[in-house]
């Protein structure tokens, strides 16, 4: 649509000065005539510019928000027992008291890498068998505070 306008514009730039010439007009004043359309053009462009992309300002995260946060991915995680959704504290062990087996652990520390937008090394996954330590870990990465 704005290709079109713009192309409409020069065509008809073109075709007053070619008339300007042959008639004895400045061509000044037929350019003149069309500033203010390009100039409305431009705005009406401008003001269709949307910003692309994911961006979106960053969230303040505080020890609250970080722990509801870690318990929801729990348990909203669809590999978590039914029966033992009620059970997931900060305190719970993922193998020994919510029965995950080791894939299970590697989904759920890519469910929190997902949740919080960061990866999280295999070095340091291994460490995360708790909430409690998902939380901290997460604190410490993030520059977490009150």
């Amino acid at each position: 649509m704005l290709r079109t306008a713009l192309r409409q514009a020069t065509r008809t730039v073109s075709a007053m000065t070619r008339l300007s010439l042959s008639t004895n007009v400045a061509a000044t004043s037929s350019i003149r005539l069309l500033r203010p359309v390009c100039s409305q053009l431009q705005i009406q462009r401008l003001e269709s510019v949307e910003v692309p992309g994911p961006y979106t300002p960053p969230i303040h995260l505080t020890f609250k928000v970080v722990e509801e946060r870690v318990l929801k991915t729990i348990r909203t995680w669809d590999r978590v027992p039914q029966d033992k959704v009620d059970q997931v504290k900060m305190e719970s062990h993922f193998v020994n008291d919510l029965g995950l087996d080791s894939l299970d652990h590697v989904e759920l520390i890519m469910a929190f890498e997902d949740e919080f937008g960061f990866e999280i090394p295999d070095g340091d996954a291994e460490k995360l068998m708790t909430p409690q330590a998902v939380f901290q870990y997460i604190c410490d990465r993030e520059d977490v505070y009150e």
